[in-house]
């Protein structure tokens, strides 16, 4: 099982020497993948109808295709992962080339993690419609998958239409591998039928069990081989070691490929070096355990 570290935006932001010396540290103790998530929009409290999200505008999100552009720039083989991204409320062709010209930059070690996100408030801003997120995500995964692998592309769907055109430069591999958040039952189908991995964020093992069995049959039954998927679980770091240890293995015993440690929203702040023990303190004891 590899260990994964999940950057702490909201906690550490977007200054440069922070997330250089974060990637390069996450490397040096052996962690496989750094994974990012994102909100283009926080919404101000005092809005009209008020606002009950567990951010707000003053919580600092980077951008994770610039600031892994960076990471991958003063690293050599970690993995940087979004998780997530939230993919229907950005355009597809833009997010397909971004997503090419990083997997250039970082030699194949970008990977694509979405989910339709909870948040109407950036949908409405960005012009998308929250109500169709799940479908048009479907429709968005066959566009991208065709624009990596083709340098011409016609693609007419419900939401998406491209008239013979392709992005240049294309991925190096032709394909940039496509990990899909959400523990919903609609989530869950279209993690086994479309993914190539499952990240379920902070979901207890019986439902973490239970959903990992669903995508597995569910990749069975559309002709895909189930152990072909990856299964990235997340542990919270506590300050407890020993217990962060035994729930890492406990996932791994599930069938986890993957461990994400979060550090954040737990009184670290703005310190990096606190996040950077955590992870230290995490990664030694699954080494020596």
């Amino acid at each position: 099982m590899q260990l994964v570290a999940f950057y702490p935006s909201s906690d550490l932001g977007s200054e440069p020497d922070v997330l250089r010396d974060y990637a390069q540290a996450a490397e040096e103790l052996g962690y496989s993948r750094i994974a990012m998530g994102e909100h283009v929009l926080g919404a101000d409290p005092e809005r009209p109808g008020g606002w009950q999200g567990a951010y707000t505008y003053e919580h600092e999100w980077p951008d994770p295709f610039p600031a892994f552009a960076y990471m991958a720039a003063v690293t050599e083989r970690i993995e940087l992962m979004t998780g997530i991204m939230i993919l229907p409320q950005r355009q597809t062709v833009l997010v397909a080339k971004q997503a090419a010209q990083l997997a250039v930059i970082s030699g194949n070690r970008f990977i694509l993690g979405i989910g339709t996100g909870w948040n109407a408030v950036e949908y409405e801003a960005l012009g998308q419609d929250f109500h169709t997120r799940g479908q048009r995500m479907e429709e968005q995964i066959s566009l991208l998958r065709a624009l990596w692998a083709e340098p011409v592309v016609s693609f007419a769907g419900r939401w998406e239409h491209v008239n013979r055109a392709g992005i240049n430069p294309l991925p190096p591999k032709r394909d940039i591998p496509i990990w899909m958040g959400g523990s919903n039952e609609r989530a869950i189908e279209r993690s086994g039928r479309l993914g190539q991995g499952w990240f379920p964020l902070r979901l207890e093992n019986e439902l973490v069990k239970q959903g990992w069995r669903q995508i597995r049959e569910t990749a069975e039954a559309a002709g895909r081989d189930p152990d072909a998927l990856g299964l990235q679980c997340s542990v919270m770091a506590t300050g407890d070691t020993a217990s962060q240890i035994d729930a890492a293995r406990e996932f791994e015993r599930l069938g986890a490929t993957h461990v994400a440690l979060f550090t954040g929203n737990l009184n670290r702040g703005r310190d990096p070096q606190a996040h950077l023990n955590a992870l230290t303190a995490f990664a030694e004891g699954m080494t020596s355990r």
